[in-house]
Parts: C-alpha cells; sequence; structure tokens
C-alpha cells in the first residue's frame, strides 16, 4: 500500500538508480511523498545559509523517462556525490524509506534464482541481528574492562598492592589471613604511599604525603584525560547523550562516532572517573556502545550504505549502554525508547532487547565488581514500606525536582559563560582547576574521597550484622520489649551523628562541583554525581525518620505499624528514592528511571515509592521548566532537534514564519521550460539559496516541483562532459515532453530527473501547531507555502527552530492572528482579465490599491519592477 502511494505520487523505481546508498531508516514517512534532501553548512538552511561547494544535496525523484527522446537523462547513469550526506546535515527519511524498500524488493525478486542468491537473501535478513549481537557483546566487554580499570586506579590515589600490582585494594587482601573484621580492608599485601615513601602508616606526616599524592594522582590522570580528548578525539568528551539525541533524529556528526572517538573515550573514562571528578562512566557508557554499533554496522550494506536504517541500530546500542551501566536491561530498552530514540518500530524494539541481554550476559561472565551482579551498588530490602513513609518519599521527590531545576540553570548559565569568554579557550586549564579544587576538598572527607559508586553502595546498604560502617553505628538497646526483627530499630551513636554532619559536607560539596565538572573537556556522565546526591539526601532523611520512629512510637502517625522493638524504616531504602528523585528530576525520565531503579533493587513491592518520587521530581522541575539537562544542551549548542515531547500552544500561521520576509531578498524560482543554462547558472551564481521551486511558467505561476542547487550544478556539469552539444544557450526543461524549438537551436538539456514532483506545500493559512506537528512526525526538512497553487515562500527546519526560540523570549509574534483572517490575495488574472505578468520571483509588498486597508498582499512582480 505505501509503495502503491509513493508509484502514484510520481516515484518510479527508476528513480533510484543513482542512488550509492539503499535503504531508509525507520518506518518514519509512510507514503509522505517528500523525497528531498537539503544538506547545508547550517543543517536545513535551504534559503538563508551558503552553498558551498563542497555540501552534497541529493533529493530522488522519477516521474516517468522518456526512452524515446534523444535527450540526456542523468540518472541513466550514477552521478558522484548523489546519495550522500554531508557532515552536520539532516537525512531524508523518506528517501531513505524508499531506497531501502527497493533494495529489499530487489532483493527479493532474485532470492529463487540461484542458492547463491538465496544465501544473500538470507544473509540480509538476518544481518539486523547479527549486528546487534556484535554490539552488545563489544558493549559489555568495553564496560568490564572500564569497570576493573577504573577501580584499580581509584585505588591507586591510595596506594598499590605489592604482592600483584593490578590488583586494587580489595583484590588484594582477598587472600590475606591477616585482615580482621573490623579491618577487613587493611592487609600486609596493600601499602599506602606514605608507608612505601615515608615508612610511616599513621600520623601526621603519613596524613600529609597520602594528601599529596591524592591529588597528584587526581591531576595527573585528569590532565592525561582532557589532553587526550584535546589531541585525538574533541568528540570524546562530555556525556555524549545530547549529541546522540540529534543523531538519532538525523542529524549527521561525522567521527562523532567512529572508531577514534571510541578508542579515546574508553581510555579517558577510565582516566576521568579514577580522577575523583564528580563525574559519572554510564552517560559515557552509551555513546561507547553507539560507537561500537556504528562501527559494526559498517561491516554490513544494508546500514553501511543507509543512514536511516543506521539509526535502528543506535537506538539498539543505546540500551545496550543503560543496560551494562546499570545492570537494568529492560530499563536500557525503556530509556532508549522515552529518552534518545527519535522513532521506535516494533522491530527496533526487539533488537534493542536482544542487544541488552547480550550486553548484559558479557558483563555478569566478566564479573568486574566480584559479588556477581552487573552493578556494583545492587541492593536487596526485606523491611516493606508503610503508608505514612510515602510522605517523606514525596518530599525527597520535591527536594529532587528542586536540584534538577536548580541544576538545569545553573550548569547552562555556566556552560554559556564558557563559551561567551576567554576561559572556554582553555580547557586543559579548566580540567586541571577543576580537578585539583575536588581532590583538594574531598580528601579530608571519608564520603567525597571514595568513588562515588562505592558512595551510593554504602548509602544504598542497609545496616546489617556484618555493617562496619559509621552509619551503621548504632547503640545496642537491650531493655526493648520485643524483638521483632534480627535488627530492630535502635538510638543512633555517636558515628551516625558524625556521619549525617560528614555526609551533609559532603551533599553541598556534590551540588557545587556537579555543577561545574558536567561540561568540561573529558568523558563525564551526569547520572552517577545526580544519583549519588538523592543518596546522601535520603540516607539523611531515612535517619531522621528512623530516630523519630523509635523515638516517639507512641505517636499515632507510628502507633498502628511500628512497634517496640521492631525494624519499621529502612534508611537505605530512602536513600534508593532520593537518588531516583534527584536523576528523575534533572534527566525529566519517568519510566524507564523507576524500572532501572527496581531492576536494581529487585523487589517489587518498592515500585508505588520510587513512582510517587519521580513523579513529583518531574512535576516540581517542569514548574521551573520543561527542559531536561539534555534538551537544555542541545538548545545551547544549536542543534537542529526539534523535542516531541514539547507543545506548542501558540496561534501563529505558516506566512509568519516563511521565508522570504518582506525585508529578505525575493524568493528565487525557475520556470518549467523557457530558461536556458546560462540562465540558471546566472541564478545560482547571484543567490546564495540551495533550493528553487519551479513554475509552471510567467503566465501560469503554479507550482511544478522543487530543485536542488546542488543537484542543478552536478547535472549541468555532467551533461556538459558526457553529452555534446549543452551550451548555455540550451534551453533547459522540466518537463515531461520537451516543446518544439528551432532547427538551429542547440540541444536541449532534460533535467526532469532531478525535479522533486511531489515537494511538501502547506497553505499560508496553515496554523504552525500543525506545520510543526507535521515536521516532528515527518522528519521533513523544507515545505513549501502556498496560495491557490501559487508559491510563497518556504519553512525550513531551521525557521521552525528559531520560531520556536523566538516564542520563548516571548517575542511578539511576526503578525497578529487575526490579520490573515481577512487577508486577501490577488488572482492569478488582473483586472483587465489578463494573467499577472512574472519573471522568476514573488514577494510580499503592499498594493497601491488597498493601502487604505493597511493589509500586507502578494505583489507578482514583473520585469520592471526586478
Amino acid at each position: 500500500m505505501e509503495s502503491e502511494q509513493l508509484f502514484h505520487r510520481g516515484y518510479y523505481r527508476n528513480s533510484y538508480n543513482s542512488i550509492t546508498s539503499a535503504s531508509s531508516d525507520e518506518e518514519l514517512l509512510d507514503g509522505a511523498g517528500v523525497i528531498m534532501d537539503f544538506q547545508t553548512s547550517e543543517d536545513d538552511n535551504l534559503l538563508d545559509g551558503d552553498a558551498s561547494v563542497g555540501t552534497h544535496y541529493t533529493m530522488t525523484n522519477g516521474g516517468s523517462v522518456n526512452s524515446s527522446t534523444h535527450l540526456l537523462d542523468l540518472l541513466d547513469e550514477p552521478i558522484p556525490g548523489v546519495g550522500t550526506y554531508d557532515d552536520f546535515h539532516t537525512i531524508d527519511w523518506v528517501r531513505e524509506k524508499c531506497k531501502d524498500r527497493e533494495r529489499h524488493r530487489r532483493i527479493n525478486s532474485k532470492k529463487k534464482e540461484s542458492a547463491w542468491e538465496m544465501t544473500k537473501s538470507l544473509y540480509d535478513a538476518w544481518s539486523g541481528w547479527l549486528v546487534v549481537t556484535l554490539t552488545g557483546l563489544a558493549s559489555g566487554a568495553l564496560a568490564g574492562l572500564i569497570d576493573i580499570a577504573a577501580d584499580w586506579m581509584t585505588d591507586l590515589k591510595e596506594g598499590i598492592c605489592l604482592s600483584a600490582l593490578w590488583f586494587n585494594h580489595e583484590q588484594c587482601c582477598w587472600g590475606s589471613n591477616e585482615t580482621t573484621f573490623e579491618e577487613r580492608d587493611k592487609c600486609p599485601q596493600w601499602k599506602t604511599w606514605a608507608e612505601l615513601i615515608i615508612g610511616q602508616a599513621e600520623g601526621p606526616g603519613s596524613y600529609i604525603m597520602n594528601y599529596i599524592m591524592y591529588i597528584f594522582w587526581a591531576l595527573s590522570f585528569a590532565f592525561l584525560a582532557v589532553s587526550l580528548v584535546k589531541v585525538f578525539a574533541p568528540y570524546a568528551c562530555g556525556s555524549g547523550i545530547p549529541e546522540i539525541k540529534t543523531i538519532l533524529s538525523g542529524f549527521i556528526i561525522r567521527g562523532y562516532l567512529g572508531k577514534w572517538t571510541l578508542m579515546i573515550k574508553t581510555i579517558t573514562l577510565v582516566l576521568a572517573v579514577a580522577s575523583g571528578l564528580s563525574l559519572g562512566k554510564e552517560g559515557p557508557l552509551v555513546h561507547v556502545a553507539c560507537c561500537c554499533g556504528n562501527i559494526f554496522s559498517y561491516l554490513f550494506p544494508k546500514y553501511s550504505t543507509n543512514e536511516a536504517k543506521k539509526r535502528e541500530v543506535l537506538s539498539a546500542a543505546s540500551a545496550a549502554g543503560v543496560s551494562v551501566a546499570f545492570g537494568a536491561p529492560i530499563g536500557g530498552v525503556l530509556f532508549s525508547l522515552e529518552e534518545v530514540s527519535y522513532y521506535f518500530p516494533l522491530k527496533t524494539l526487539w533488537r534493542s532487547f536482544f542487544a541488552a541481554l547480550v550486553a548484559a550476559f558479557v558483563l555478569r561472565s566478566i564479573n568486574p565488581f566480584g559479588n556477581s551482579r552487573l552493578v556494583l551498588f545492587y541492593v536487596e530490602y526485606h523491611t516493606p514500606w508503610y503508608l505514612f513513609e510515602l510522605l517523606p518519599f514525596i518530599l525527597l521527590g520535591v527536594f529532587g525536582g528542586l536540584w534538577g531545576a536548580f541544576f538545569i540553570r545553573a550548569n547552562i548559565a555556566w556552560c554559556r559563560r564558557r563559551k561567551s569568554t576567554k576561559f572556554g579557550k582553555y580547557p586543559v586549564l579548566e580540567v586541571i582547576i577543576v580537578a585539583a579544587i575536588t581532590a583538594v576538598i574531598a580528601f579530608p572527607n571519608p564520603y567525597t574521597r571514595l568513588n562515588t559508586s562505592e558512595l551510593i553502595k554504602e548509602l544504598f546498604t542497609d545496616c546489617g550484622p556484618l555493617e562496619s560502617s559509621s552509619l551503621c553505628d548504632y547503640r545496642n538497646d537491650m531493655n526493648a520489649s520485643k524483638i521483632v526483627d534480627d535488627i530492630p530499630d535502635r538510638p543512633a551513636g555517636t558515628g551516625v551523628y558524625s556521619a549525617i554532619w560528614q555526609l551533609c559536607l559532603a551533599l553541598i560539596f556534590k551540588i557545587i562541583m556537579t555543577v561545574f565538572t558536567f561540561g568540561i573537556k573529558v568523558p563525564s556522565g551526569l547520572f552517577i554525581p545526580s544519583m549519588a546526591i538523592g543518596a546522601i539526601a535520603g540516607r539523611i532523611v531515612g535517619i531522621a525518620v528512623e530516630q523519630l520512629a523509635y523515638y516517639h512510637h507512641d505517636w499515632f502517625i507510628f502507633k498502628e505499624w511500628c512497634e517496640v522493638g521492631a525494624d519499621c524504616i529502612t534508611p537505605g531504602l530512602y536513600a534508593m528514592v532520593g537518588a531516583a528523585a534527584c536523576l528523575g528530576g534533572v534527566t525529566r525520565m519517568t519510566v524507564s528511571l523507576v524500572v532501572i531503579v527496581f531492576e536494581l533493587t529487585g523487589g517489587l513491592e518498592y515500585i508505588v515509592p520510587l513512582m510517587a518520587a519521580v513523579m513529583t521530581s518531574k512535576w516540581v522541575g517542569d514548574a521551573f521548566g520543561r527542559e531536561g539537562i539534555y534538551e537544555a544542551h542541545i538548545r545551547l549548542n544549536g542543534y537542529p532537534f526539534l523535542d516531541a515531547k514539547e507543545e506548542f500552544t501558540h496561534t501563529t500561521l505558516a506566512a509568519d514564519v516563511m521565508r522570504p520576509r518582506r525585508s529578505d531578498p525575493p524568493l528565487a524560482v525557475l520556470t518549467q521550460d523557457n530558461m536556458t543554462v546560462e540562465d540558471i547558472e546566472n541564478l545560482i551564481n547571484e543567490t546564495s539559496y540551495n533550493g528553487f521551486p519551479v513554475i509552471m511558467s510567467k503566465e501560469s505561476q503554479r507550482l511544478v516541483g522543487f530543485a536542488l542547487r546542488r543537484d542543478l550544478t552536478i547535472a549541468i556539469e555532467s551533461a556538459r562532459k558526457k553529452q555534446e552539444g549543452i551550451v548555455g544557450s540550451s534551453r533547459v526543461c522540466f518537463a515531461q515532453h520537451t516543446p518544439s524549438l528551432p532547427a538551429e537551436s542547440p540541444r536541449p538539456l532534460k533535467l526532469r530527473s532531478i525535479l522533486d514532483m511531489s515537494p511538501f506545500t502547506v497553505t499560508d493559512h496553515t496554523p504552525m501547531e500543525i506545520v510543526v506537528d507535521i515536521f516532528r512526525k515527518l522528519g521533513l526538512r523544507q515545505c513549501l507555502v502556498t496560495h491557490n497553487g501559487i508559491v510563497l515562500g518556504i519553512i525550513t527546519k531551521k525557521n521552525i527552530l528559531e520560531h520556536l526560540e523566538q516564542l520563548k523570549q516571548h517575542v511578539e509574534p511576526l503578525a497578529p492572528p487575526w490579520h490573515y483572517n481577512k487577508k486577501r490575495y490577488p488572482p492569478s488574472y488582473g483586472p483587465d482579465g489578463k494573467p499577472r505578468p512574472r519573471l522568476n520571483n514573488v514577494q510580499l509588498k503592499p498594493i497601491a490599491e488597498e493601502r487604505e486597508e493597511t493589509e500586507e498582499e502578494v505583489h507578482l512582480l514583473n520585469s520592471t519592477t526586478l
């Protein structure tokens, strides 16, 4: 049905013979009839930007080909440069879809011819599963390598294992027989730097030496990381998720998912995490997984020659990245669906699930943490929650929303300042300064000195008989009248109160440093720092509620369910809920976040507290701004991304947004069959537009199609080289049949094959709400604005983004809505009954006869007004 729609709209199979890449991504645009691709130096800048010589423009649209004519048909032979995309351009979803269907149809038609063709057909059918399998294997292996290396280098800042240099602190003491239960992390095999350098294990000298070595290693790791990024792979910095979202929406960023980026990101991610900066490795792991998917897709022609099909692999790869980051395969699939993927068909859901499964299996086989778990901070709770506890859970959600709103505004303001000042020109210095401040402040506090994942593990862990942390330093109450659980609620000891003060200082430190760390030129994730902030706040609240229930168990809110000596409150659960709330407040994730945290705990009974906290954090955060941190960074960097979750509630019309405006040059157009090669070349040389509407004639002025600047240039150059008789005075024909010409006329040039016969059009009265919705759902690059078949202007993706930005900044509409409700346009024929004269342009201009109405009318320019 869809192929029939395209066929009847003017798309024929032989229209794609010149396309070198074959496939169309996601079944995004069914029969939309727009098969144009615009690639400019500023993405979709069809009419506003310069068209550089090296920019590729491709348009595939056939129309019927008159085989009886002797005229040159440019699609008989492939034209170099057609069918590919240049850097910082947006793909054409419809064209890619049609190309993939043509490829699939061609393979199916040949598979019965021989056993070899049948084998090729099976290989093509299974290539999707093969590429996601390879992506999952590579993602799991790299994640395990990163986890092991990061743990070893983190412990290297404190000391070294003499018996086996490749062991971290915990592994070094596993085989020791001289450790005690209270000091299980101390063993003769592990030596601190103070013991190695000055021979002292205790005392002020030892503390100062360890302090100096901690700062030295932190600065060394940070300097090496930023140097590698700056020299070898500038795209390896940051989280990568904003760019992944933009790429999955159809934008091209060459090299962002390349092999150099993969290698440098893997190495520098280990260094950045080991340096102790307030960042995590979970977000960059999504970038690493997408690099693996992009590289493996080049092994299969089905994906290597089609940018849109490749995005199916990238969606599956992002799910694998979250799967190995949190040990949550299902959460990874939902993260790809909810947060990063622009379009998510059903087959991509299956392949994403399979990729996440393979990646999680590989990571589990490697067992990087030695606990038979996929993540370091996996926890299990056995105490149920009670209805009263929803109140502190919701308060944690409010805190998460406030933290998210504050962080987004503060971080974006700092990143904007970094871009606009000289400070941004020295990324190495910035990283060194941030790392130095972090190391100097972090070392004295044991909770900030810890690796962030280790900190979250300690905050999540419930206090049991084997826990020796100061957070579990409770006084044993021997006068309890009833023991319901093995470890009932107990009064807090001095260690707990000391830990609370240290956690409060750690909370302030993490909040401030995360704002300045996210966005520096090293791999930096946001998941773990946000979760750490929420976990600290949640643990403090949990301890407070626990002590309140212990000392005031006779209050009506505790009397019914918290008996004396019972284990009523689990502070670790509060830490988990707080972590989810803060991460939700920053990213505005909901369903996927709840599932990820649920997979961390393995308990269905905690779904309701998590949902309540996450939704509260989203509502509170949305009250201050609906953008998450990734959307905010996309807008800050100027990426052409239309967020499907953003609502358009304004009443502007297509005529308010279209170009040209009154102060702009008129819209240049081409006529169907009465322009020469020289006329077109002059028009190309005199303008910087990257596309030209084609009209029937000066008299009719009806829209015929759309021709791209690059296609015109390539077609004319190819015709001059391959066809004799093509000169500057040769007539250019976009019609199906060539008009009769005098015998002495030079050979005409037929360019109907490069003409898009069915460009997407809207009328000037179309509400922008509908236009924006069309661009989002169909992935359009541009659409033409017409009135009674007469082309008035064009709307590109860039125009829509600029319009949305103006509306956000409360700029007045370009024209009030009521103005166009009574607007009248001149007919195609003048008062004398004759067609209005027109050369090649249309322009908005007041008509003298109707000045008293002060309305703008469409004035068709004649040759004298030009």
